[in-house]
């Protein structure tokens, strides 16, 4: 097939499904691992000190059209132990449609656990319960008049939108266990400026054991699943395992149940950066594209020392 002809039918083909992969995405791997605000703003404050991450994912791939992601997100204590902020900044394009979005995040923590009274809750692990809410908004672009195709009225006008979200979410966190509880779009499109647009609000469930492979505590082993429902679609999980040596260095791979495989590698620079690659590899035919992706994170004060 002639390269034009081949990258206009992907680029047709991403714009005529865009609705429904929007509905369907979830951040990869390696996104949700080391920046699980992105989709429960229960994680708000998570951690003794200021978390700032810089991920992208799918700039490198070879098919035009393909998703791509780059975002920015900022995770903050607050002087109170019981609060915590974060905000974030993202953008998505697949074939001509880009979204760019931008939340904001508050969680309040309870403990109960009183010997934790004095304690930093993110280093001794207590018994504690967290609630977060989140709101921001996208700004939903369509740039149909670009793919030139006449006589088909759905292609003869851009469309721009921009479609208001809250979230809720849940953690619950004590000793090497943690579960989390998340709908980070509990609005879907009712409040958007478009009604031909179809956002809608899924549904997250996590699970998370933490524990060392001996009393020396070299390596720390976390597998982990998430569950995600969306109405109108497909049930996925994700099962992951990852391994972190000594906070040196850090591995995991990961199965998606729409038949992704994904991969993940980095290692310290120092007490306070970190950096990570990721790469996710699609079993099935119907969804050959493989994606490149990488993480940039800092985090101030102590950083990441045990």
């Amino acid at each position: 097939m002639n390269n034009k002809y081949y990258r206009t039918f992907i680029v047709l083909f991403f714009t005529m499904t865009i609705n429904y992969l929007f509905a369907q995405q979830t951040p990869v791997f390696a996104n949700y691992s080391y920046n699980t605000v992105v989709i429960n703003p229960a994680h708000a404050g998570y951690y003794e000190d200021t978390d700032v991450s810089l991920m992208n994912s799918g700039f490198y791939n070879a098919v035009d059209g393909s998703p791509k992601n780059i975002g920015l997100t900022v995770n903050a204590p607050l002087r109170s132990k019981n609060m915590g902020l974060a905000a974030g900044i993202s953008m998505d394009e697949i074939g001509v449609t880009r979204a760019t979005s931008f939340f904001g995040s508050y969680a309040y923590k309870i403990f109960f656990d009183s010997e934790y009274g004095q304690g930093k809750w993110w280093a001794y692990d207590p018994n504690i319960l967290s609630f977060g809410i989140s709101g921001g908004g996208t700004l939903y672009n369509e740039d149909l008049l670009s793919l030139g195709i006449e006589n088909d009225p759905d292609f003869q006008k851009n469309v721009n939108a921009f479609v208001p979200t809250i979230g809720l979410g849940f953690l619950y966190n004590r000793d090497r266990i943690y579960w989390g509880v998340s709908a980070p779009n509990i609005l879907g499109n009712s409040l958007s400026t478009e009604r031909n647009i179809n956002f809608k609000n899924p549904i997250y469930s996590y699970f998370g054991l933490r524990f060392f492979t001996s009393r020396f505590e070299e390596l720390l082993v976390n597998p982990s699943v998430l569950l995600k429902y969306v109405s109108g679609a497909p049930f996925q999980a994700d099962i992951n395992l990852m391994l972190n040596y000594l906070s040196k260095v850090e591995f995991g791979i990961g199965y998606r149940t729409s038949e992704t495989v994904n991969f993940l590698a980095g290692f310290h620079l120092g007490s306070n950066f970190k950096f990570l690659y990721n790469y996710s590899y699609a079993l099935a035919g119907y969804n050959n594209i493989n994606t490149h992706g990488i993480i940039l994170n800092y985090r101030f004060g102590k950083g990441y020392e045990r």
